[in-house]
């Protein structure tokens, strides 16, 4: 029972993310970081023959569904705003 708990909460930080191929890859959820109102997630891949320190980061948006959606960080400016507030947090 204590493993079946363990496992629920492990998958809990887990997101399989679907690329344009429909190849689904996992993800786990390491951090969240909020920067000027928005929300964006740290995530680190799960798959075999990842680098141990790769992450990605994506924002997370709300569709008109009320919906939580993960989109890549288009604009460079935000893209290095967000990297450097989440770098910060992590001394």
């Amino acid at each position: 029972m204590a493993d079946e708990r363990l496992m629920e909460e492990e998958m809990d930080n887990v997101l399989i993310l679907v690329d344009e191929e429909d190849q689904e890859h996992p993800f786990e959820v390491i951090d969240m970081v909020e920067v000027d109102g928005n929300q964006y997630a740290v995530l680190a891949p799960l798959e075999e023959g990842s680098e141990e320190d790769e992450a990605i980061i994506l924002k997370i948006v709300t569709d008109e569904n009320g919906e939580e959606m993960l989109y890549d960080i288009e604009d460079d400016e935000e893209w290095e705003k967000v990297v450097d507030i989440w770098n910060d947090s992590q001394e």
